[in-house]
């Protein structure tokens, strides 16, 4: 065989291959996968700050779809190089008091949506409480935490949660313990005991809930942000404070959430991390 024909060889392999891949590529309509997100995730039930659910109409039959924290551009960009018909985020548009708008970075993404036939798909509190998808309950898998209870009290559909540890570790232990799981050395403010064994935990931007961690006994509380005061309140109140990341707390929640789908209807599905270092 020469070498021409042998690369042509391959090339019919190839291509062989990619169209097996596509007479196999799963389908689902729209509607179909709205409804089942309606019921999995009960937007209804939250007062949150933007639209959950499907936030920018693209192609009535979904076979791709790429998953990520947030709708920036480059996530955007990325969907349309992997051919996606949705794009899946924690934090998409529209949100409370923002301009309305469609113009500058916010007339940009949505003409990469409708150009491209790409429905986004979007939800925020909804996600952080689930108690298998959610950011909450992902970081506790993450960090090895029994979920005990919920932060908010009397919630039952509480965003924060309260958990114990197995064993017992120390702050800088648990401080190890973040940076590893999450790829992001966490700022740990000490003011709490020696031992941590019960944590409170809130992911994103949610420091305002320090308070409810102390309300709780919590031996340390984690979130995404930190802001001045709450520095004071933890070491003046004796509690561990651990800021985590807001994008990192939040990688787990969508990704996980993106799985299911891909594996429920047999679809194809890219989690895709754009770096954000807040």
């Amino acid at each position: 065989m020469t070498e021409r024909e042998a690369a042509f060889r391959l090339l019919l392999m190839f291509k062989s291959q990619d169209q097996e891949r596509n007479t196999h590529m799963a389908t689902i309509s729209r509607n179909e996968l709205m409804a089942y997100l309606t019921n999995l995730l009960s937007p209804h039930e939250f007062k949150d700050y933007c639209e959950n659910g499907l936030q920018v109409e693209g192609s009535d039959r979904i076979s791709t779809i790429v998953s990520g924290v947030t709708a920036c551009q480059a996530l955007l960009d990325k969907a349309v190089e992997l051919g996606a018909d949705a794009v899946l985020v924690h934090h998409g548009y529209f949100w409370k008091g923002e301009p309305q708008s469609l113009v500058g970075m916010k007339g940009r993404r949505i003409r990469t949506l409708i150009k491209n036939d790409i429905n986004l798909i979007g939800y925020h509190l909804p996600l952080d409480a689930h108690a298998e998808f959610g950011n909450n309950a992902q970081l506790a898998k993450l960090l090895g935490v029994e979920i005990t209870g919920g932060l908010e009290a009397g919630n039952p559909n509480s965003i924060g949660l309260v958990g114990q540890l197995e064993t017992a570790v120390t702050p800088d232990e648990l401080s190890e313990r973040l940076e590893k799981a999450l790829n992001r050395k966490p700022l740990h403010i000490s003011g709490g005991p020696l031992q941590i064994s019960r944590i409170a935990w809130c992911t994103g931007s949610a420091d305002s809930y320090i308070g409810k961690a102390l309300a709780a006994e919590a031996d340390a509380y984690i979130t995404g942000e930190i802001s001045e005061p709450v520095v004071h309140t933890a070491r003046e109140e004796g509690i561990h404070f651990y800021s985590a990341g807001h994008h990192a707390t939040e990688r787990y929640g969508v990704k996980s959430l993106g799985e299911h789908l891909a594996s429920h209807f047999d679809l194809e599905h890219h989690f895709v991390d754009i770096d954000n270092p807040v």
